[in-house]
């Protein structure tokens, strides 16, 4: 009987710590969840402001561009607004993607903002390049002669695949550089995604449109 509880006992003692290290990914994963951008110095820093409530809402358009604190980055299916969020002193509000929307040339309903996870797989990096594409400028200038190499230089460019540890990193600098959710102390700043696939240059009007505890708010920003 002893023997059988001490067992008992031990198989408990095991099933807690690994429990316990299944539960440390999910700790390290919260490390690097959405912590925004730094806001500027003042509202007026930002290419427009709008009043809702107490709360002053200043934003300024990216296009297709993504800024990050490691630098920038660009997606073709997003276009990206970063948004700060001041108060007077002590203030603090309830934050949400889902108080945010877009309208682009005045089109109705306005575009909801969307997660940054759905953006991540559109993601490129400027400053990356592959590996294949810089050894190929190595050999510039040498060509052997036969219609084998002529078939490859009019073949169609192989599509790029990113390496996973490379998305994964732009993936984290998206993750941080997005407007921080939930109950937080004022003032805040970060980016909100909208899907749109049109190029930046057809747009000629952008509005971001603010609803959620703190009131209501447009912001007529510059394409």
């Amino acid at each position: 009987m002893r023997f059988s509880s001490a067992l008992r006992i031990g198989v408990l003692i095991v099933g807690i710590c690994l429990c316990l290290q299944g539960q440390n990914p999910q700790s390290s994963d919260a490390q690097t969840e959405a912590k925004g951008l730094p806001p500027r110095l003042t509202p007026a820093e930002y290419q427009a402001q709008a009043q809702a409530g107490t709360v002053t809402i200043a934003a300024e358009f990216k296009g297709h561009s993504v800024p990050t604190l490691q630098g920038p980055l660009s997606t073709e299916d997003y276009v990206v607004v970063e948004a700060g969020l001041f108060g007077p002193t002590g203030a603090r509000t309830k934050l949400s993607a889902d108080d945010f929307s877009l309208r682009i040339n005045g089109r109705k309903p306005p575009l909801p903002a969307q997660r940054y996870g759905l953006v991540v797989g559109s993601l490129k990096d400027p400053e990356w390049e592959p590996p294949e594409k810089a050894a190929s400028k190595s050999k510039t200038g040498l060509s052997g002669g036969g219609g084998g190499a002529q078939g490859e230089a009019n073949a169609p460019p192989a599509p790029v695949k990113i390496p996973i540890p490379v998305q994964r990193a732009m993936a984290q600098r998206v993750q941080r550089a997005a407007l921080p959710e939930g109950d937080r102390a004022l003032p805040q700043a970060g980016l909100l995604f909208f899907q749109y696939r049109g190029k930046a240059q057809s747009i000629r009007a952008v509005e971001l449109i603010y609803a959620g505890p703190a009131g209501e708010a447009t912001v007529a920003l510059q394409p």
